[in-house]
């Protein structure tokens, strides 16, 4: 085998859950300039994405797939499409919010039920269904946000996000803690008030500036054992 065809069958692979558009699928366009095999997942693969774009300019290194984390059937279908594949980095992002105004006393059981699933419930059993796929050192992220924290929520509103957030980092720990003994990183990412669809115009930071930064945090944990919850410099932030 050529040296170009040993370097193209070791390339690591990264799975990103929820890479349509936004901070996932500019993290799928950062794995992918960095040399990695990116598989990512949509909703509708019936619809055209940023995603579809990438991969029809990637030479076969980006495989679509379809899941919605609000469908739980979706999953064992995913699992038995890339069974053969093995994964070095697994991340899930995933988010939506409600009326931010609204107090959670006041939120509809069904708004509340809507960002609960998506935000921390869908997230966690992606992880569950595919970690076998990583592999034995590999990394098992999620999108988490720096609103999840309780110890610096001082200022209230957009409670069940919040709410949500501080639960999916509840349940990544819990995952981990199951896993304590194995070489594998744990990540949390809090990624700060990004201009994306959920983030809004008015957010400081692009995801142009971001992303770099978020892959960078992530390659970095590898082979380090354990769940870390860090912003976008690889800081610690407070549980």
């Amino acid at each position: 085998m050529s040296s170009n065809g040993t370097a193209h069958q070791h390339r690591p692979t990264a799975l990103i859950v929820g890479a349509s558009r936004g901070l996932g699928h500019a993290m799928a366009v950062e794995f992918l300039d960095r040399g990695w095999r990116v598989v990512g997942t949509v909703r509708d693969v019936t619809a055209r994405t940023p995603l579809h774009e990438l991969a029809d300019r990637a030479d076969g290194r980006v495989t679509v797939e379809r899941l919605d984390l609000n469908e739980p059937g979706h999953l064992p279908l995913l699992h038995e499409r890339l069974a053969h594949r093995r994964l070095d980095v697994l991340f899930v992002n995933a988010g939506t919010t409600n009326n931010e105004r609204t107090p959670v006393g006041a939120v509809p059981t069904a708004d509340f039920v809507d960002v609960m699933v998506t935000n921390a419930l869908g997230p966690m059993r992606a992880i569950e269904a595919l970690e076998d796929l990583v592999r034995p050192a590999g990394l098992i992220g999620a999108m988490s946000s720096g609103q999840g924290s309780i110890t610096n929520n001082t200022a209230g509103g957009r409670e069940v996000y919040r709410g949500s957030k501080a639960a999916l980092n509840m349940f990544l720990r819990s995952f981990a803690a199951r896993q304590s003994g194995t070489r594998r990183a744990f990540v949390l990412l809090a990624p700060g008030w990004i201009r994306t669809a959920l983030g809004g115009p008015g957010a400081p930071f692009t995801i142009e500036e971001t992303v770099p930064l978020l892959v960078d945090v992530l390659l970095s944990r590898r082979g380090t054992p354990g769940l870390a919850y860090l912003d976008r410099f690889g800081r610690t932030v407070p549980w």
